[in-house]
């Protein structure tokens, strides 16, 4: 039956796709010539929409200059139109989206170091230089009135319609693809927390600039399209203002939803159109659309959400009855996945003389007049798990931020299974073996728990493994929407993530955080059986010391960013100085 679903799932958008074509092909022969020429347009307008859900719906960054990358679309090909370049319009179609895709890349850089308002001023900046290049320089060909050439075969306004309706399902499905690679994931989750992209190995600056490339040459596609419908493309059709309008609109019908970036398109035509017809002039639809939009933005839901949040519910109560009747399973499921993680017997033991996988010497860490941290030392031995702790404010997440790369600025070094990785990025700190989990929320909300645990494991993972792996550690099954999942237990699925990519080294903040005391120690056994099955150290911080007592072979204690105690569990517990450091501690008063 799973098997049958994920094959179902497969064959969606290809269904999807050619039903579209089959409308498309319907639309161009039963409608009128003027109602053909305005469908022309929406879905013109569906794929710059479309764009916008890539890099302001999936990645979350500010880009007003959508109809700009139009314009170097619907330039490139009226410019190679007037040197009747090889190829056709197909090929000057996919060379107005390359270039446009180029200059996505540039306008993307700002982005790198920007965010919100002042991304926003540089790329609304853009437009209006761009707009003010077009009106003086013009279109090429539209001095002399040098129509751009219509592919053949596709002549007229209808066959038009349907060879743009082809390009629209092109797209469409290109960027559905898209959206579930692990580039696709990099966009959710960059939008969601930097941060926690860096820390699983992605490049934040991949993420941001792929967002606007794949955006921008969408863009350009849907100019070039353009200038085949009218022939002769004007600036007008380009405006800043026309940009900003796109925006907003993108981001009330929540075009990070393909079927709601269509339907976007959709609406930006036929809003004006129906002003129009009401003797209403046709600029009050940016008003309309910026009405929505600010609807939009205070209610923090957009339409696509609305509606399907409408069919999730009447989803959510039929499979009532299914997720009851499998309740009963779910602890057979449990047991099967405790097995799967047993120590398996072929596991190699580890060498008496191993170095140990991660040394960490003299660490220091000073915000001004103030040592966070002060010549800190440890080593953790493989397939060990070591405890760090210390009262609030003692450094523990200095120290992991400065270990995993997100504090640059200190002294000493970090040595990863012998290597120097002191001068390493987070990123690559992360591709060489180093992960961490953080004590805020870093798990993406749009993706699915499969999906996000893929993008995490950075390698192929059997369905069974990642079901397994979830199961074990009491996460939802694979096909859950992460919408779904509590805080508590997406920090649960955060570490199962961490796990199947096989680090040498997983640092863990208070993973357990939001759970009960007996989800602690339920946690805590079952973290026990990690570093065999996947031959990695684990350091973890946390306050209930319970939990450290039934994990922790090893304990460093910090205390005013220094170490106040180092060795054995029980000896480093038993430390005068530590039950002083913590006296009045409710979470060791017991």
């Amino acid at each position: 039956m799973l098997l049958a679903s994920r094959r179902a799932r497969a064959l969606f958008p290809v269904v999807v796709a050619l039903l579209a074509l089959g409308v498309g092909w319907a639309l161009s022969v039963g409608l009128s010539g003027y109602t053909v020429y305005l469908a022309v347009s929406m879905v013109t307008a569906s794929i710059a929409v479309l764009g916008l859900g890539v890099v302001t719906g999936s990645a979350g960054i500010i880009a007003l200059c959508q109809l700009t990358f139009g314009a170097i679309g619907a330039w490139v090909v009226s410019w190679l139109n007037v040197q009747e370049a090889p190829g056709g319009f197909v090929l000057w179609l996919v060379a107005g989206g390359i270039v446009a895709g180029l200059a996505g890349v540039l306008i993307g850089l700002p982005a790198l170091r920007l965010r919100g308002v002042n991304l926003a001023v540089v790329t609304l900046g853009f437009a209006a230089a761009f707009d003010v290049l077009l009106v003086q320089t013009q279109f090429p060909g539209q001095g002399d009135g040098i129509t751009v050439a219509r592919p053949a075969g596709f002549t007229n306004d209808r066959q038009y319609f349907l060879f743009c309706m082809i390009v629209l399902v092109v797209c469409a499905l290109a960027v559905y693809f898209l959206q579930r690679s692990r580039i696709g994931s990099s966009w959710k989750a960059v939008a969601f927390s930097e941060r926690g992209t860096a820390a699983v190995g992605q490049s934040v600056r991949l993420a941001k600039l792929s967002a606007f490339a794949v955006s921008a040459a969408l863009g350009g596609v849907s100019g070039g399209l353009l200038a085949g419908q009218v022939g002769i493309p004007y600036a007008s059709s380009f405006t800043p203002i026309q940009s900003l309008a796109l925006y907003v609109l993108a981001v009330m019908s929540g075009a990070y939803l393909i079927d709601m970036a269509i339907f976007g398109g959709i609406l930006w035509i036929l809003v004006p159109e129906l002003l129009k017809r009401w003797g209403i002039p046709q600029d009050w639809g940016f008003v309309v659309f910026g009405l929505l939009g600010i609807q939009a933005l205070t209610s923090g839901s957009n339409l696509g959400e609305v509606i399907r949040g409408v069919f999730r519910k009447r989803l959510r109560k039929r499979q009532a009855a299914a997720i009851a009747a499998s309740a009963a399973a779910s602890e057979d499921a449990t047991t099967s996945a405790l097995d799967a993680f047993a120590v398996p017997e072929a596991a190699a033991p580890v060498p008496a003389d191993a170095g140990p996988v991660i040394e960490v010497r003299g660490l220091g860490v000073q915000f001004g007049a103030l040592a966070a941290l002060s010549d800190v030392s440890l080593a953790v031995q493989p397939r060990t798990i070591m405890g760090l702790i210390g009262p609030n404010g003692a450094g523990k997440s200095t120290f992991v931020d400065a270990v995993s790369g997100f504090l640059p600025q200190h002294t000493g070094s970090v040595f990863l299974d012998g290597e120097d990785i002191t001068g390493l990025v987070p990123a690559a700190r992360a591709r060489r073996g180093l992960r961490r989990t953080f004590q805020q929320d870093r798990v993406p909300p749009q993706l699915t728990v499969e999906a996000y645990v893929r993008f995490v494991a950075r390698r192929r993972l059997d369905h069974d493994e990642l079901a397994d792996a979830l199961a074990f550690l009491g996460c939802p099954p694979p096909e859950e929407h992460l919408t779904n999942v509590d805080v508590g237990t997406r920090r649960l699925i955060e570490v199962a993530a961490a796990v199947l990519s096989g680090p040498k080294v997983l640092i863990l903040d208070e993973p357990a955080a939001g759970l009960s005391h007996e989800e602690h120690i339920q946690f805590g056994h079952r973290l026990t059986r990690i570093p065999s099955r996947f031959d990695t150290a684990i350091v973890i911080i946390e306050h209930d010391l319970d939990l450290v007592r039934s994990v922790c072979t090893e304990i460093t204690v910090l205390d005013f960013g220094k170490v106040l105690a180092q060795g054995p569990q029980q000896e480093v517990l038993n430390n005068p100085a530590v039950i002083a450091a913590y006296m009045g501690d409710a979470e060791i008063s017991s």
